[in-house]
């Protein structure tokens, strides 16, 4: 085994997306590759031709290599399906073949069900050609239920051919890891070969404000300094619960007038209509897009945090580590994810409804005199999901498989 004889490990990530954009599944894969790059591991990305690249003082080596840029026009950054992306998995096959050809990697670590697929293919062809790196599957959530949330697979017979696909892939790589603790007791109970491990994504410690950099940033935005400012950063897409969220504004800010929401991330255009069928544009400031690498001045100068997704998908929440990263206090719906995450320290809505969600967050609102020792065992607790942790579980698995 490479790693036990000293040397580092080879490992080639497979992502079929678009990276790096500032969203989730983009951060969770970032994440990883610098988490393993840190202990020693030489690391590359294969992904599609657009998306941008790593900040040299944010990269620690990691190589990344797009397939060729066939389809020019192409620019699509947020999560959906798109027929044009069967032509980039294509090349993204063929990227990940000749890349292993030249890499030779130890291991191939594939992100998301498409991404475990086109690895499954480029496995037959390199295994013709006497390579077999072993393949770790890395599930971001159920395939299935994302593009159902996304408004897809409304026929029956589709949802079912593709419920049957999801369960074939589900099956692939000689060990899986998935990101939530939902997604990884559904996929172990499909897996033939092995158990999934539950990896989940990490936080990043985020260095409080102080109170002038605070007031500063709030001037930036247009804020008033006496606002109670809650929080929301991650994508504008349905899936995410974001009508949830702005259908709370009303009723929240009715309760508490001083409440202000910040609503950071992207697509912009997917938010615009639902401020307007809400009437709530006076009461959000919207900052889009959010860089990942800015984060900490969005969430420093904010009071508490919302985060509105529900368990529909399987997916982890990595925005919600971001809260307790900064030391935020969070509202969000009961689910036995969030309460994995935060315990007894979640300011939980009782319904998965905008209604419920705006009690929760009006809840917190009033607990100015709690909002400090909440953070305080929120950022405690993210101390246990950190992407150091991430990076030695997936190190372990790898020598494990090897």
């Amino acid at each position: 085994m490479p790693f036990e004889n000293g040397k580092s490990l080879k490992v080639l990530m497979v992502a079929p997306t678009p990276f790096f954009a500032d969203r989730g599944t983009h951060i969770r894969i970032l994440e990883e590759a610098r988490a393993l790059a840190r202990l020693g591991h030489e690391v590359k990305i294969a992904t599609y031709h657009i998306g941008s690249d790593i900040p040299e003082s944010e990269n620690p080596g990691i190589e990344v290599r797009r397939i060729r840029r066939l389809l020019f026009w192409y620019r699509k950054l947020e999560a959906g399906a798109d027929w044009q992306k069967l032509v980039l998995d294509i090349l993204l096959i063929r990227k990940t073949y000749t890349l292993s050809r030249e890499f030779k990697p130890d291991i191939i670590h594939a992100h998301i069900h498409e991404g475990v697929a086109i690895t499954w293919v480029s496995l037959l062809l390199l295994r013709l050609c006497g390579q077999k790196p072993k393949f770790v599957a890395d599930f971001h959530g159920s395939l299935t239920r994302e593009m159902v949330s996304h408004a897809y697979l409304r026929s029956a017979w589709l949802h079912k051919t593709f419920r049957m696909l999801e369960a074939w892939i589900d099956d692939m790589g000689d060990a899986a890891v998935a990101s939530s603790w939902a997604n990884a007791e559904e996929i172990s109970a499909i897996r033939k070969k092995s158990a999934v491990s539950t990896v989940i994504d990490g936080a990043r410690a985020l260095p409080l404000l102080s109170s002038d950099e605070r007031r500063r940033l709030r001037e930036r935005y247009g804020i008033a300094q006496d606002a109670i400012v809650a929080v929301y950063t991650g994508a504008f897409l349905p899936n995410k619960g974001v009508e949830e969220l702005v259908g709370a504004i009303v009723p929240a800010c009715s309760s508490v007038s001083s409440l202000h929401f910040v609503l950071a991330g992207f697509p912009k255009d997917q938010l615009d209509p639902l401020l307007s069928k809400y009437g709530v544009t006076d009461q959000v400031t919207v900052i889009s897009p959010l860089p990942y690498f800015t984060i900490g001045d969005v969430l420093g100068m904010s009071d508490i945090s919302v985060d509105p997704k529900h368990d529909d998908t399987g997916q982890a929440s990595g925005k919600m580590l971001q809260y307790m990263g900064a030391g935020l206090p969070v509202a969000c719906f009961d689910t036995p994810n969030n309460r994995n995450y935060l315990g007894d320290s979640g300011v939980y809505a009782v319904e998965n409804t905008a209604e419920s969600l705006a009690v929760a967050i009006v809840s917190l609102a009033m607990k100015r005199e709690s909002w400090d020792d909440i953070g305080h065992k929120n950022r405690i607790g993210s101390e246990n999901f950190t992407w150091d942790k991430t990076g030695k579980t997936l190190e372990k698995i790898y020598i494990e498989i090897l």
